[in-house]
């Protein structure tokens, strides 16, 4: 086994907790598959301004992913950022060419918008309900944006155009085709729970897609399978995002 030290190229995962994440098994697999000896390691940061310290213990530290609670809170740390990460708001990837350059990156865009095209066919001139407020949220409304969906942004606590759960009606329910769980409602060690809305209006032409990778089927996308609509879960899109970050840090 390599020191980190030692590897020819460091790279690594910051958030907190970091518990069952699928970033280092990957990553590791993908640089073997590869011959590089580089290191991917978990840094577990309780604040994120020890994020400052990384550089001096990894010199040769060469990128990052960044995941919950810190997708936004790490936008000042970093030099620049891609187009799509300006205009989300939201990075969860870091391209470091040295201690002084770090460019904010969002793959979440990609990955979203590369499993949800092909799930949802010929139904992009539908309208879609996003529920959640993160970074991946951002990311997913982004993608909307660009494709010219409508759609609605279902919060707890909503500004600006987004409304509150309270506010959302049977009838936006029904004629909204499109639902998108962005929350983390349903996953460990949540798994009995999902956003607070009635399922009574979904049937066989909605399509739900839940972020959520474990468990396999949410509570959410359970309670749209008995009502015979389309369901998706985030486990294509966590890989199409990560193979974008590689290629972002390999420049391939």
């Amino acid at each position: 086994m390599i020191p980190e030290q030692q590897a020819s190229e460091v790279y690594g995962l910051i958030g907190f907790p970091l518990a069952n994440t699928f970033s280092k098994d990957y990553f590791t697999a993908k640089f073997k598959s590869y011959g590089l000896t580089h290191r991917y390691l978990n840094f577990e940061l309780a604040e994120i301004n020890s994020v400052v310290n990384l550089p001096n213990q990894y010199p040769n530290l060469r990128g990052l992913n960044v995941t919950k609670p810190y997708k936004e809170s790490i936008l000042p740390y970093l030099n620049s950022l891609s187009i799509g990460a300006a205009a989300c708001g939201a990075v969860n990837c870091i391209e470091i060419s040295d201690a002084t350059n770090w460019v904010g990156h969002n793959t979440d865009i990609i990955g979203f918008q590369n499993s949800f095209l092909p799930f949802i066919g010929s139904n992009r001139n539908q309208k879609a309900i996003v529920f959640g407020n993160g970074g991946a949220a951002r990311a997913v409304c982004y993608v909307l944006e660009q494709i010219q969906m409508e759609y609605v942004h279902v919060c707890r606590a909503p500004s600006g155009k987004q409304i509150s759960y309270a506010q959302l009606s049977k009838e936006e329910l029904s004629k909204h085709k499109i639902w998108i769980n962005t929350t983390s409602l349903g996953m460990f060690p949540m798994e009995d729970k999902c956003v607070p809305i009635s399922f009574e209006a979904l049937g066989s032409d909605h399509f739900c897609y839940d972020l959520i990778y474990l468990p396999q089927k949410t509570k959410f996308l359970q309670e749209a399978e008995i009502r015979g609509a389309h369901i998706k879960n985030g486990l294509e899109m966590l890989h199409l995002q990560a193979d974008e970050a590689f290629r972002i840090w390999m420049k391939k």
